[in-house]
């Protein structure tokens, strides 16, 4: 019998702790399976970030590093410029990045740094106990944030890839989610092309991926993903916000 799919030599036999209807399997799937069709799993390292995906080091079955909260892209900085020939990829979730690792992603990106960064924004701090995050949309509610995110005292969402868009230094910047499986292919391709702009040297890639948080939205798994797509993909639309390869997708 032929085989039509088999699990990605990219990912281990550990049983993930995520919560169910969350989308952290689903893109280490997709990062797993893009190295592997690249032939880079025995070159590749990966900072792993403070928050749900703290333990993402157990489920990759390459080398990986726990990165300080917020912290990952300097840290992936050392690894890219003592070894320029691996593949050096940061993993990181909204309130990693997004807050207290603001500096380092945007600074990391303007320096062009040639490592790619995969960024799950679920707008809520998951590991932590559902605060507000930099990403929580406006109304939306939050233990620090009660009543739902007032922007005139909690300011406005970050939307993080139309930021970094404005920057020199980035090479390729897309935002995809994966609620529907045209989702799930496009946001691999998406993955696929940071990676590669890596590969050959262009420069930074970013791929921001809006997720679910159900236990933290107090919502079904179904019910999450309907909340992405009429609610959380308005205020975060998917697309390329940058592209210096001129390749398209």
């Amino acid at each position: 019998m032929s085989v039509v799919f088999q699990k990605s030599k990219g990912l281990t036999d550990v049983k993930l702790h995520y919560c169910p209807g969350c989308a952290h399997g689903i893109v280490h799937k997709l990062l797993a399976e893009c190295l592997e069709e690249m032939g880079e799993l025995g070159n590749s390292i990966i900072a792993v970030p403070v928050g749900c995906a703290v333990m993402a080091n157990k489920y990759f079955n390459f080398d990986a590093i726990q990165a300080a909260h917020g912290r990952a892209p300097a840290t992936a900085t050392g690894i890219k410029r003592v070894q320029p020939d691996k593949m050096v990829i940061t993993y990181q979730g909204d309130g990693d990045l997004a807050s207290i690792g603001t500096c380092e992603i945007v600074h990391a990106a303007a320096r062009g740094e040639k490592i790619t960064t995969i960024f799950i924004n679920n707008g809520i701090y998951g590991m932590t106990g559902g605060q507000m995050a930099p990403t929580t949309l406006p109304g939306m509610r939050a233990t620090t944030a009660q009543h739902g995110r007032d922007v005139h005292i909690q300011g406005y969402p970050i939307r993080v890839s139309e930021m970094l868009a404005t920057l020199d230094g980035p090479a390729y910047i897309e935002r995809v989610s994966v609620t529907t499986p045209g989702q799930v292919a496009q946001a691999k391709k998406a993955i696929m092309k940071a990676l590669k702009v890596q590969k050959e040297g262009i420069g930074f890639g970013f791929v921001e991926v809006v997720s679910s948080c159900p236990t933290n939205w107090g919502l079904t798994p179904v019910k999450a993903m309907e909340f992405i797509r009429e609610k959380m993909i308005p205020y975060y639309p998917l697309g390329v916000f940058k592209d210096i390869t001129g390749e398209g997708k």
